[in-house]
């Protein structure tokens, strides 16, 4: 059967690198990229496969439950990789609705127009659901999040995202509907919208804005290249068990203030830059509400059942992504210009 793709959220950071790989890779598959365009999507993230006979774009937001309908039946959509979603903490915390709108009622609207549309054979389809490591909570100075942790989520976005995961593994254990769900950690890369600290970071740098570092810069993380990422889903999509889960991680633990002195350090000797001048810009900021102290992700499993792992180590990553912002300027103002600017002094204005 021909595989008709909705990937939503495709014109996202992460969802436009997932769209890219499926268009070019599979040429026998029909790929629907479904995106609100909210301010984090970005149409010039795909301009280099908008002329792609087997690539096709629905300005549709999850919450129309209607025009979700209309474009299962208008494309005989055969399977969803679902990646659509708020999701900043930051603005969590300012307006926590609007995460319970997009995440949870979003989803389940997706769900329940794949269950009807789906309902003849669940077999032949497959609802892939993009999640995040955050709603396992915080850990210690030891140990990892695996794929039978506890869900303990601390934020508005966590919990909502905790919230979708349960609906979507209810939807499955109910309705039998076939599900697949992974959790990943940071992702960083190209065309990550400059609210997420990695490319804020460069742009501010370019700009020789304050780098703000939040509390005492030792929140740790594992971060992940996000076109590493895009194969993991594609491995997860194409190989996965039914009805399981696969934590998605870089194996790649940093603390913030490690992370950001060596974006400085690069940056510097991109820019060409005396060596600790981009260092100077650091400002340490009040902390955000609930903050998380450390994530760490175990992707063992995906390793060793599907064969997955990370392609670059996160200097030679962190070096590519760089060089994308650098070669990308006219990307990077447009996206932080108006709206975005607004935001940025709002977050940030008021937290020395």
């Amino acid at each position: 059967m021909k595989k008709n793709i909705l990937i939503t959220g495709g014109a996202g950071f992460i969802g436009s690198h997932v769209v890219r790989l499926f268009v070019t890779k599979y040429l026998s598959y029909n790929i629907i990229n479904l995106d609100a365009l909210t301010y984090a999507g970005n149409l010039e993230n795909l301009k280099d496969i908008d002329h792609c006979s087997n690539y096709f774009f629905e300005k549709v937001n999850i919450l129309e439950a209607d025009k979700l309908k209309q474009v299962f039946e208008k494309h005989q959509i055969t399977d969803v990789i679902h990646l659509a979603a708020e999701s900043h903490v930051d603005r969590s915390i300012l307006s926590p609705l609007d995460f319970v709108y997009t995440n949870v009622i979003g989803t389940v609207n997706l769900l329940n127009t794949a269950k009807e549309f789906w309902k003849d054979d669940f077999s032949k389809h497959l609802f892939y659901h993009v999640s995040t490591d955050e709603v396992y909570g915080a850990l210690g100075n030891t140990g990892f999040f695996t794929e039978t942790t506890p869900y303990h989520p601390n934020s508005p976005y966590s919990a909502s995202k905790a919230s979708s995961d349960h609906f979507v593994r209810a939807y499955a254990e109910t309705y039998h509907l076939q599900t697949v769900i992974s959790n990943c950690s940071n992702n960083y890369g190209p065309y990550h919208f400059p609210e997420k600290l990695i490319p804020l970071f460069i742009n501010n740098i370019i700009n020789k804005k304050p780098l703000p570092v939040y509390g005492d810069g030792l929140y740790t993380r594992d971060w992940l290249f996000v076109k590493d990422h895009a194969t993991a889903i594609d491995t997860v999509f194409h190989n996965g068990k039914i009805n399981d889960t696969y934590n998605i991680g870089g194996f790649n633990e940093w603390k913030n203030i490690d992370l950001v002195k060596l974006l400085c350090k690069l940056m510097d000797e991109k820019l060409g830059r005396n060596e600790g001048e981009s260092e100077q810009l650091i400002t340490y900021v009040k902390d955000r509400p609930g903050h998380d102290r450390r994530y760490a992700i175990d992707a063992t499993k995906i390793n060793k059942e599907l064969g997955w792992k990370p392609s670059v180590t996160f200097e030679e990553g962190l070096a590519q992504t760089i060089d994308w912002y650098l070669e990308n300027t006219e990307w990077l103002n447009n996206v932080t210009s108006g709206a975005y600017e607004k935001y940025y002094d709002n977050m940030y204005a008021n937290r020395g």
